[in-house]
């Protein structure tokens, strides 16, 4: 991104994301802010009248807690805007709700909607196979959050959708969940089982005698029958689902392309989640995914260039040979100075090199507050400094 690009993209705000999107996903990696940026970002579109609720995946308590709720359940919660010192200040015109993501209530109902019948879906989430997966596949929890963003779509009662993603190891694991869970549902393993004979729960003797696999042979031996029984009884229920579910991933991959939906990329100004940000804007590219902008967190504010950083350490020499007991302390208020423009120069910086060749249309700055955002109020000031017009 060119130095011109980039101070561009710092006069824009995400005031029209705000106001237009139907979807907006906060990602990045962990520990930048996601959570906080989410909520400030539900905070802004209540202000402009707009119904919106804000999805959290975070099993954290930050977004319940700066949002002045005991505790985020799967269904919405109202937010109230009084101020925690009991004054009430002046209401948005729309209005914020919260959630946090019930990953195996999500899966269960996407079960009960694809299953044959009652009995068929009542025998799959009973069955210990489908408890453990349902837990612990890979991805599952992302795509669990993407089904759950397309059932509050489909309802229709909210203008915008935030949804906080989790602090994974990669925020790409956001995008490949629907793919991963079709690849895990159409994969060798499953199609063997679903074999006539196994499906139909025959032939799980055969499966641990002599033509099965060694590792099947082991698991008889290990687990005993009544494990590999479980197993064929589950890809047997799940037999005639798998259309349903790759087809709601399809719908939940649309969902996510449509240009009502766009992703804000957070991060903090240090290089490792900056390059994070960088290979994600890139990845939106490939995956014809729009992107609404970046927001840098915690940047050390600028500070006027004079005096010379030259003058101040000339300052800092003279005050370290006085008399004055004060003197020394002067000197290193001087120096401390010095630094934190260095730092702030440093960071912006690191910006311009992680962004280069990469144009995302608004670049915000949050600047480093005194205070940890902990309440309605500090998410007030954020939501203000991302709709700002610089």
């Amino acid at each position: 991104m060119s130095t011109r690009a980039l101070d561009e993209a710092r006069t824009r705000s995400l005031e029209n994301a705000v106001r237009d999107a139907h979807v907006l996903v906060t990602t990045g990696a962990g520990g930048v802010g996601k959570t906080t940026a989410a909520a400030a970002l539900g905070v802004a579109a209540a202000r402009t009248g707009r119904r919106t609720l804000v999805l959290t995946i975070d099993p954290a308590r930050r977004l319940a807690q700066a949002m002045g709720l005991d505790g985020l359940t799967d269904e919405p919660h109202q937010v109230s805007f009084d101020a925690h010192d009991g004054s009430s200040t002046a209401e948005p015109a729309g209005e914020l709700w919260a959630m946090m993501l019930d990953m195996q209530t999500t899966f269960d109902r996407l079960i009960d909607r694809h299953a044959t019948s009652r009995e068929n879906a009542a025998a799959i989430k009973s069955n210990r196979i489908y408890r453990t997966l349902s837990s612990t596949l890979s991805g599952t929890q992302e795509y669990m959050a993407m089904e759950r963003l397309h059932e509050l779509h489909d309802t229709g009662e909210w203008d915008l959708l935030v949804v906080d993603t989790p602090p994974t190891r990669s925020a790409l694991d956001f995008l490949d969940a629907p793919n991963r869970m079709t690849s895990f549902l159409e994969g060798r393993l499953l199609r063997l089982l679903l074999k006539p004979g196994v499906a139909a729960g025959r032939g799980v003797g055969r499966m641990v005698g002599a033509s099965a696999t060694a590792f099947m042979r082991v698991a008889g031996r290990v687990t005993g029958m009544e494990l590999l029984q479980d197993l064929a009884n589950f890809f047997r229920d799940f037999e005639g689902m798998y259309e349903g579910f790759k087809e709601r991933a399809d719908q939940v991959l649309a969902l996510l392309r449509d240009p009502d939906s766009r992703f804000v990329v957070v991060t903090s100004p240090e290089p490792p989640p900056l390059r994070e940000a960088r290979f994600f804007l890139e990845r939106l590219e490939q995956e014809g995914l729009h992107a609404a902008g970046v927001v840098v967190n915690r940047v050390q504010p600028e500070m006027p260039r004079d005096p010379s950083a030259a003058s101040l350490r000339r300052a800092a020499e003279k005050l370290d040979d006085g008399d004055d007991p004060a003197e020394p302390a002067t000197a290193s208020a001087l120096r401390l100075l010095d630094d934190v423009r260095n730092l702030a120069t440093r960071q912006r910086r690191d910006v311009a090199a992680a962004l280069y060749s990469v144009e995302p249309p608004v670049l915000v700055e949050v600047p480093l507050l005194g205070r940890d955002v902990h309440d309605v109020d500090g998410l007030k000031e954020i939501a203000s400094t991302l709709t700002a017009t610089r």
